[in-house]
């Protein structure tokens, strides 16, 4: 059982194969079958209430896969969809987590392609930002950055007002977040 508050971060961690990613594919919805229950904001997730209940979280992957237009593009991209309809693509914040994160302002005119995986993590990180989700699941999404750009997300994240984080990595450090570790049993080492 683990039960997030809001505002709270949690990291899953554990070995290969224990089920971190797992875990945050269930809160997605993703998987449709399994032992257990799971409520957000008090509403249990099932195939009525997910679409809603998704509208709250943000997903970011260990390698994101965020096209191959320029950044700008990939970052105003969501913003076009009907479910996003209400908000409003600001390109002062973007310039200002870009600057959090370390990341050059020039890098907006850049292609996808030509980004290292950290950068990739970084802008896919900006993106879930943007859309204003009170809930932002992270799953290894900082595995490609060195020591001071994880400690710039996690000073970024922790600055968000009511932002709930649930993080699986692999080991607590890659993610040194302010709340719970959970180690999740079983796997394999590797």
């Amino acid at each position: 059982s683990l039960v997030l508050r809001e505002g709270e971060m949690v990291v899953i961690t554990g070995d290969s194969g224990c089920g971190k990613s797992t875990v945050l594919r269930c809160v997605l919805g993703f998987v449709p079958t399994f032992d257990g229950r799971i409520f957000v904001g008090g509403e249990k997730i099932n195939a009525d209430s997910i679409w809603k209940l998704r509208m709250r979280m943000a997903y970011v992957s260990q390698e994101p896969q965020l096209g191959i237009e320029r950044v700008r593009d990939v970052l105003e991209r969501p913003f076009r969809y009907r479910a996003n309809a209400a908000l409003r693509f600001s390109l002062a914040r973007v310039s200002e987590l870009f600057e959090q994160l370390l990341l050059p302002r020039d890098l907006l005119d850049k292609e996808m392609t030509v980004l290292s995986g950290g950068e990739k993590q970084r802008v896919a990180i900006v993106a879930a930002l943007l859309l204003g989700r009170d809930i932002l699941l992270l799953d290894e999404a900082t595995s490609a950055l060195d020591k001071s750009a994880r400690a710039e997300v996690v000073n970024l994240l922790s600055a968000e007002p009511g932002l709930t984080v649930l993080a699986a990595a692999h080991d607590a450090e890659d993610l040194p977040l302010s709340g719970e570790v959970v180690l999740l049993p079983g796997g394999s080492r590797g």
